[in-house]
Order: C-alpha cells, then sequence, then structure tokens
C-alpha cells in the first residue's frame, strides 16, 4: 500500500490569501467612481480599506506576539510587526493606488473632455471604466516599489531583513 504523505499545509493568512483581501482595494474602487457618486462614498471606501490595513497590522501583530513568546524582545517584535504591516499597506494598499487611480481618472477626464464631444454622462463612465481597467495594472508595480521604499528606508531602521517582512 502507497503511503500517502501529507505536506504541512500553509496557515491561510485571512487579510492576504482569502476574499477579504479585496477590501484593500476599496478605495481604489471609489477613486474609479468619484465622477459619479457623492465624495462622502468614495471617503466611505477609504475608511473600508483603513480598517483593512489597522486589522491586518493588527493580526500580524498578535502573531508575532505567538511567535515570540515570552522571549527578550517580544515588545519590540510586536511592534516591528505592526509598524512594519501598517505602513507598508498604508503605502501600497492606500495611499500610492488611490492617488494614481484619481490622477488617472482626472487626466482621463480632462482629456475626453478636450477630444472628444461626448457628452459628460459618457465620459465620466468611461473615466470609471478606464480607472477600474486600471487597477490590475498598478498592483504589483507599487507592491515591489513599497518593497524597495521600506527595504532602503524604514526597515534598516529596525534591521528587518527582506525574509521577515510582514507585508
Amino acid at each position: 500500500m502507497d503511503q500517502i504523505q501529507e505536506k504541512p499545509s500553509k496557515e491561510v493568512d485571512i487579510y492576504r490569501d482569502t476574499w477579504v483581501r479585496f477590501l484593500g482595494y476599496a478605495n481604489e474602487v471609489g477613486e474609479a467612481f468619484r465622477a459619479l457618486v457623492p465624495l462622502s462614498a468614495v471617503w466611505a471606501t477609504y475608511a473600508v480599506a483603513t480598517v483593512y490595513v489597522s486589522a491586518d497590522a493588527v493580526d500580524k501583530g498578535k502573531k508575532a506576539a505567538v511567535e515570540h513568546g515570552d522571549n527578550p524582545g517580544k515588545t519590540t517584535k510586536v511592534a516591528v510587526a505592526v509598524v512594519d504591516t501598517f505602513v507598508w499597506q498604508a503605502l501600497a494598499s492606500v495611499a500610492i493606488p488611490g492617488f494614481t487611480i484619481n490622477r488617472v481618472c482626472a487626466a482621463s477626464l480632462y482629456l475626453l473632455g478636450r477630444t472628444t464631444r461626448l457628452p459628460l454622462s459618457v465620459r465620466k463612465w468611461t473615466t470609471t471604466a478606464i480607472g477600474l481597467s486600471t487597477i490590475p495594472f498598478i498592483i504589483h508595480p507599487i507592491d515591489r516599489g513599497v518593497d524597495f521604499l521600506l527595504d532602503s528606508s524604514l526597515r534598516k531602521v529596525y534591521g528587518q531583513s527582506a525574509g521577515e517582512r510582514h507585508d
């Protein structure tokens, strides 16, 4: 009889490996719809994304606390996990993508207004479609750029190596 060896399953990170991950993109969707919805709706999407970022940071802090048990320096390790995750997520999931989609949509609405005779409602919907279609293309370059930024700055301050990142 063949023995089937079970591989240890990797722990599922609810904030990275499930549908919850998409909550981090809420503000990009809000920015894409900015021309069509009230400003309060756009700000609500930023609230959703910020709650996601904060929850992920707290989760990584809890995991670091369990991992380090009662070892000396536990508080520092937990603080580093929380700060690293929060800063990375705030930049890579909220600030930079939100700004990028905002500018793509503003530029497309402006250019459509200057170069076409499309009605305003059509220009606004086209701008929204352009913004939404841009999201998949900006995610990985922004993530890698934020990795580089943090590796070159904040992570040097607390001496975290690339393998220990919490992003």
